[in-house]
């Protein structure tokens, strides 16, 4: 009886370990993320900020299109209202390049983001 008892409580505190445990590693780069746009050519809007959210490495934003990842070594690459783009992120920061077009016309720049 003692032994079946000490094996309940075995098993028993093997599965809670179990179910602690987290079903995915979070990415370093999880939170929220204000990025700013800089247009260096064409007639796209000169500067824009946007808040994206980035959860177990995918990006998203309220109220946009938005299809992308960050990889677990920073590595950006994000489709963003028919624009993409593509950089680095390190830390709390990061920046990288992004084209797009406005009316047909094509456009691109720069892109900065702080983590908020």
């Amino acid at each position: 009886m003692r032994f079946a008892r000490n094996a309940v409580i075995c098993a028993a505190s093997v599965f809670a370990g179990t179910l602690a445990a987290p079903a995915f590693a979070q990415n370093p780069y999880d939170g929220n993320w204000q990025v700013t746009i800089v247009t260096k050519s064409g007639s796209c809007e000169p500067t824009a900020s946007s808040m994206l959210t980035v959860a177990d490495g995918k990006i998203t934003a309220p109220g946009a299109n938005v299809s992308g990842t960050i990889g677990r070594e920073g590595l950006v690459r994000v489709s963003i209202n028919g624009a993409y783009a593509n950089g680095q992120l390190n830390g709390n920061a990061g920046s990288g390049k992004w084209n797009g077009a406005s009316a047909g016309i094509p456009c691109s720049g720069r892109w900065e983001a702080s983590r908020q």
